[in-house]
C-alpha cells in the first residue's frame, strides 16, 4: 500500500512538472514569434517607409528642377532653348519614374496604392502640360504656364504631400503594433519567473517531504 501510495504522488508530481514544462516550452515559443515581429516591423520601418520616404523627398527635388527650367525658359534671357529645355525635363521624368517604380516595389498599404495612383496620374498631366509650355515657348507658352502649368504642378504637389502623410500614419501603426509585441515579451518574461518560481517551490515541497519520510522511517527502525 505504501509503495502504491507512493508511486501515485510520484506520478502526480511528475505530470505537473511535465506541464510545467510545456507551458514554458509554449511560452518561450510565443516569446520568440514577438521578438520576430518587433525584428519585422523595425525593417518594415526601414525598407518600407524610411527608404521610400526619402524617395518621395527626390520626387519633389526633381520636381522643382523641373519648375525651374521651365522658369529660364520661359522668363530667362534666352540661355535656355526649349530643345535642351526638353532634353533636360526629360531627365527628370526619366528620374521621377525610377523612384516611383522603386515605390512600388516595397510594401503598400490600400490607401497608399491610391494616393500613388492619384500622383502617377497627376505627374501624366503635369508632364504633358510642361510638353506644350516649352514647345510653345514665348508668349503663347507663358500663357498655358500661367493658366494650366500653375495648377498642374499646384496638384502634383498636393498629391505628393497626401501621400508622405499617409507614409508618416502607417510608420505609427507599426511602432504602435511594435510596443504591442514587446508588452507581449514582458509578459512572458513575467510567466517565466512566476513558473521557476513555482518549480523551486515544488523541488523545496519534495525534499521536505523526503527528508520527513526518511525521519519517520528511522523513528521506525529505532522502535
Amino acid at each position: 500500500m505504501k509503495f502504491a501510495f507512493s508511486l501515485k504522488n510520484k506520478l502526480k508530481i511528475a505530470f505537473l512538472l511535465f506541464c510545467i514544462m510545456c507551458c514554458t516550452l509554449l511560452i518561450r515559443f510565443l516569446e520568440d514569434k514577438s521578438v520576430e515581429k518587433i525584428n519585422e516591423s523595425f525593417i518594415s520601418m526601414y525598407n518600407d517607409r524610411l527608404v521610400p520616404a526619402t524617395d518621395l523627398y527626390f520626387i519633389a527635388e526633381n520636381l522643382y528642377h523641373k519648375n525651374k527650367i521651365i522658369q529660364e525658359t520661359l522668363f530667362g534671357d534666352g540661355a535656355v532653348q526649349p530643345s535642351i529645355g526638353i532634353v533636360k525635363m526629360n531627365k527628370h521624368n526619366r528620374k521621377i519614374d525610377s523612384i516611383i517604380n522603386k515605390y512600388e516595389l516595397t510594401l503598400l498599404v490600400k490607401q497608399e496604392k491610391n494616393f500613388l495612383n492619384d500622383l502617377k496620374k497627376a505627374l501624366t498631366v503635369q508632364q504633358g502640360v510642361e510638353a506644350k509650355i516649352i514647345n510653345m515657348a514665348g508668349t503663347e507658352g507663358r500663357i498655358i504656364y500661367e493658366s494650366m502649368g500653375k495648377n498642374a504642378v499646384d496638384e502634383t504637389l498636393a498629391k505628393l504631400s497626401a501621400l508622405i502623410k499617409i507614409q508618416s500614419k502607417v510608420g505609427n501603426d507599426l511602432i504602435k503594433g511594435s510596443k504591442i509585441f514587446v508588452s507581449g515579451t514582458k509578459v512572458y518574461s513575467t510567466l517565466q519567473v512566476i513558473l521557476a518560481i513555482v518549480i523551486g517551490i515544488m523541488i523545496v515541497a519534495i525534499v521536505s517531504a523526503s527528508n520527513a519520510v526518511k525521519i519517520q522511517s528511522e523513528k521506525f527502525n529505532l522502535n
